[in-house]
């Protein structure tokens, strides 16, 4: 079996070194202790004594021996000899040649307890290990190659040749998956396998199959388009794959196979094994109910807020029409009221008077004109949204018997509400004195309840379907078959579970079970903050505090911008002179020859499935994405890598979400090892901001915003930058939906290498309730406040005194409100940190407006407090303002190269559905990572190069490069994949002269 998987820099780092370890890993790993010692002082000569010490650190720290057992860092032999005596490492030429180092293998295994790898029953556990692990989760090959190695060596077993190793992960996979297929196969009965095979047949008088027709999520918003999604839900219930029991199949492997349904055309399942196809369409049909249901739900959230925006805006427009009309009543009734606040008129000639002025008819036209246009402050024209209720009953009785919905002790009302509605329909005149009339809003009141005392059925509908929509994007209301509209908190972790792993958690953590002893570290913290804030402030000529209203208002002079100095100024020209022009497609190939990044696309049904130029073809697929020039740019018929069959074969089958996230944490790996990229950051920190799109075509995952999308809607590409210019998780958003939503969601999916613990944002991403969510998962939220006067500092100790600061401290912080709900607070984090919930589904039900729950307010008043603590230092460090802007502006800078490279039909989005959306915009933010994965190696050159000139290189403003350059990079017009030959071995373009004029006049 060929070991297709790894990348030349997998097979190049397996079982040797790779640099020199890290000050952790000589500590961990080099130190020799008494019992090290006692053996090898017993060695003769100096060097069996160094080289056995090698063999014995080597192989805890790779899990195997070398050939050459010198071949290590000169920093491993300097620390090991200064451990043994300051001993000459010279010495180790004479055991390279030695015999001896033979003996010291044997001794070392017997004595440390190193098994071979066949050995038994070593070698079964690890196969049944690895047989549990492809189960549980469909983890690609790579990784858990990289996993068994790590196991090895921490099981003290010696690892295999490379191939051996790689061989035995893709039989166990394989193995794994036919075990799945098997099991799933065996779930539904004979007349349920009859009912999936007929998904897969064209009916008669039909273009598609079943199966094609139901994958495809509706894309219009009307009460048409929701009876037909209804009807869609329905069908799929039919065919009575509800009933089968799932939960003991792990739910990756599932939506793995749904998945896998869902991008394969129906010949293409048609022609799979019996087992694997029908474990395909059961999972499909299985997920599918859930997603269908999201799409109602979808459409009804849509349908709603149509009706209310469409009604809102006939209103205002009817409203400017008749203005006229209420200006001339008003004016009337002005005269009127002028004679009857006249001083010096005579009550008893007031009458007299008015009339006089207008007469009474008029008067009483002019007060009936008033009443008839005037409306409340707050109206929102709910009268004019009755008018559409023909287009609410399109739907509505499918809606109510369709859709289980399930509800919060909060929003039991709404459910009563539902309830009452499901049960008077189908009734021309219901009895509409039993409606719960506690669903009824204030706005609501006026139309549904009736002068006479009666419930109006049309108004009551409305008001109830209104309460319905805000209640399920708060998760308030939710449905049980649903995927993102399901009870986030049924997900958390339960009783048993959580006292099983409390303490675990905890630990993980760093919290204390209970908060008093937090409370007193926090409170001490926030003293010291106030208290070094309050000491500096006069120095602090950033800010001063004004009276506003009476009260303490807190200015903050906005940062200078930070000028280069010449020397960067110079360095930056010259590396830029210095990277060679290259076209965009030699870019990626040259990138995939380095990482091969491309091994990562696997077939969608079959893995093992390769073609020659496999890598030519990925690359193609992927910049058409990326430039949204779609495939016919790139197709050349005279190569069979870029013929159209091809390259749309590839592109149906290899280009998905997880082959997307695979590569790209390549490509993230590979950054955080050049050194450049090191001088940057170290990945610790990261920014998260929206990139928008507009999407013409009709579509239910797009959203209205006039500021970014003008008259039509669009979608935003929410995504998360390291301090090392990568991009390591992106989320696709309907519309412009609130940034802080989606945060948490992008630090715990994320599946790179990256462990950022700082993420900075625009004020978008702001609210208590994150600051305290990240404070207890051990993060730091640091956002960029656009006006930090209307902040409110909170305090823990209210007899404290903190000079100029006291009056802007006079909030208080409820410590019993967050003492009383920790252990509650605490299984939330735990359970964010286990993946058990879903962090966006969680913070919906925990931001939901003014009724926010108990807990929900203990995670913000704890938030409160490490709000303060990061206002005190955004205040008085200047150097993290600073800080925080530079990372903000590298997010802000990556949007700009992304802009640039998506540059074709506009810049718009034209995927309909959601999979597709998320498709393209992973390929860009691959693309643009592939593109700073380039520069960062040449500019690293650059600077070596620009060094070893003897030209004086700063460490402060190398640090102060960007890789996100593109002016060398040609992006239009010519698409040729070929490769010299040095470069596909891994030699870098020779860097161009920094002194030549012509160099320079390019960046003038």
């Amino acid at each position: 079996m060929p070991v297709e998987f790894l990348s030349d820099e997998q097979e190049k780092r397996y079982g040797c070194y790779n640099g020199e370890p890290s000050p952790q890993q000589l500590a961990k790993y080099f130190y020799l202790d008494d019992l090290d010692l006692q053996l090898i002082k017993k060695r003769r000569g100096n060097h069996n004594r160094l080289g056995l010490a090698l063999q014995l650190c080597t192989v805890r720290f790779l899990g195997t021996f070398l050939t050459d057992p010198t071949d290590v860092p000169d920093l491993v032999v300097d620390y090991l000899a200064s451990q043994l005596g300051q001993l000459d490492g010279s010495c180790l030429e004479q055991y390279r040649n030695s015999e001896t180092k033979w003996e010291h293998t044997a001794l070392i295994k017997q004595r440390y307890g190193y098994r071979e790898f066949h050995s038994q029953p070593e070698h079964w556990k690890l196969v049944r290990w690895l047989y549990q692990r492809s189960t549980l989760s469909p983890e690609s090959p790579s990784v858990l190659f990289d996993l068994t190695t790590a196991r090895l060596a921490e099981q003290k077993i010696l690892l295999p040749g490379v191939s051996v190793l790689a061989r035995l992960v893709a039989s166990v996979r394989e193995r794994a998956a036919n075990r799945l297929f098997k099991v799933l196969s065996l779930l539904p009965s004979q007349q349920q396998v009859g009912a999936l095979e007929k998904l897969l047949l064209i009916p008669d008088k039909a273009r598609y199959s079943t199966l094609d027709r139901l994958r495809h999520s509706p894309t219009r918003v009307n009460a048409k388009s929701m009876l037909a999604a209804i009807n869609r839900l329905s069908e799929i219930r039919s065919f009575g794959m509800s009933d089968i029991d799932l939960s003991r199949i792990p739910p990756t492997r599932v939506k793995y196979l749904a998945r896998l349904g869902a991008a394969s055309r129906s010949a293409a399942i048609a022609r799979m094994p019996d087992n694997k196809r029908i474990a395909t369409l059961l999972a499909f049909i299985h997920l599918l109910e859930y997603t269908a249901t999201d799409d109602v739900i979808d459409l009804f959230d849509l349908l709603v807020k149509g009706l209310l925006s469409k009604s809102k805006r006939e209103g205002e427009q009817q409203r400017l029409r008749t203005l006229k009309d209420l200006d001339a009543a008003a004016l009337k009734l002005a005269s009127a009221v002028e004679v009857l606040i006249d001083t010096e008129c005579e009550d008893i000639n007031v009458r007299m008077s008015a009339f006089a002025k207008v007469t009474e008819s008029q008067l009483a036209l002019a007060v009936a004109k008033v009443k008839s246009l005037a409306r409340p402050e707050e109206d929102e024209y709910y009268d004019l949204l009755l008018s559409r209720w023909r287009s609410l009953r399109i739907f509505l009785p499918s809606l109510l018997f369709q859709i289980e919905f399930s509800s919060t002790e909060n929003a039991a009302h709404i459910l009563e509400g539902l309830l009452f509605l499901r049960s008077i329909e189908g009734r021309n005149r219901p009895d509409m004195s039993a409606a719960p009339l506690s669903v009824i809003t204030k706005g609501w009141t006026r139309y549904c309840i009736l002068s006479n005392g009666t419930i109006d059925r049309k108004a009551y509908t409305f008001c109830v379907l209104q309460s319905l929509r805000s209640a399920l994007r708060r998760r308030d209301v939710f449905v049980v078959k649903s995927q993102r509209y399901c009870d986030p908190r049924a997900k958390l972790l339960s009783d048993e579970a959580w006292s099983a792993q409390r303490a675990g958690i905890c630990r993980t953590l760093d919290l204390q079970p209970t908060f008093d002893s937090s409370l007193s570290i926090l409170k001490q913290e926030l003293d010291e903050a106030y208290r070094r804030t309050a000491a500096n402030f006069e120095n602090n000529t950033a800010i001063r505090i004004e009276q506003k209203d009476g009260k303490d208002n807190l200015v903050l002079t906005p940062l200078d911008k930070l000028l280069d100095p010449p020397s960067l100024v110079t360095l930056k020209r010259q590396v830029a002179a210095m990277l060679p022009h290259v076209d965009l497609p030699e870019v990626m190939l040259e990138i995939n020859s380095r990482t091969g990044f491309t091994k990562e696309f696997t077939h969608l049904s079959q893995a093992n499935s390769r073609v020659d130029d496999l890598h030519i073809s990925i690359c193609a697929v992927l910049l058409a994405q990326a430039c949204n020039i779609g495939l016919e740019p790139l197709v050349r018929p005279e190569l069979p890598a870029l013929t159209r069959g091809r390259l749309s074969w590839v592109q149906q089958n290899y280009l998905r979400q997880e082959t997307l996230v695979r590569a790209n944490a390549r490509l993230v790996d590979t950054q955080t090892h050049i050194p450049l990229a090191q001088i940057w950051g170290g990945g610790e920190v990261a920014s998260a901001d929206g990139l928008r799109f507009t999407v013409p075509v009709r579509t239910i995952n797009a959203a209205p915003n006039s500021k970014y999308f003008g008259v039509g809607k669009g979608i935003t590409y929410y995504n998360f930058t390291s301090d090392q210019f990568t991009g390591f998780h992106g989320i696709v958003i309907p519309g412009t939906l609130r940034d802080s939503l989606f945060l948490l969601s992008g630090l715990l999916e994320q599946l790179t290498p990256l462990q950022p613990v700082e993420i900075m944002t625009d004020t978008a991403g702001y609210s208590d309730v994150v600051f305290g969510l990240f404070w207890l998962l051990g993060y730091r939220f640091s956002p960029r406040l656009a006006d930090i006067g209307e902040s409110r500092f909170w305090r823990i100790d209210n007899s404290a005194h903190y000079g100029a600061l006291d009056g802007l401290t006079k909030n208080k912080i409820n410590t019993d409100l967050i003492a009383n709900n920790w252990d509650d607070m605490l299984r939330v984090a735990g359970s964010l940190k286990l993946g058990v919930v879903n962090a966006t589904d969680l913070m919906r039900s925990l931001q939901r407006g003014n009724q926010p729950s108990t807990l929900a307010k203990a995670i913000g008043e704890l938030g409160r407090i490490s709000k303060t603590l990061y206002l005190l230092s955004y205040i008085d460090d200047e150097t993290y303002r600073r800080r925080i802007l530079t990372q903000i502006n590298r997010g802000e800078s990556r949007h700009s190269l992304s802009r640039k490279l998506f540059h074709g039909q506009r810049g718009e989005i034209h995927q309909r559905y959601r999979e597709g959306q998320e498709d393209q915009l992973g390929a860009l933010g691959l693309v643009v990572n592939v593109i700073v994965l380039w520069n960062t190696y040449y500019m690293d050159a650059a600077v070596n190069k620009l060094s070893s000139l003897g030209q004086a290189t700063n460490r402060e403003d190398i640090a102060r490069l960007s890789p996100l350059g593109r002016k060398h990079i040609n992006m239009l017009g010519r698409y040729y994949f070929l490769l010299a030959e040095p470069i596909l071995k891994g030699d870098l373009r020779p860097l161009r002269d920094p002194d030549a004029r012509e160099e320079f006049d390019d960046l003038l």
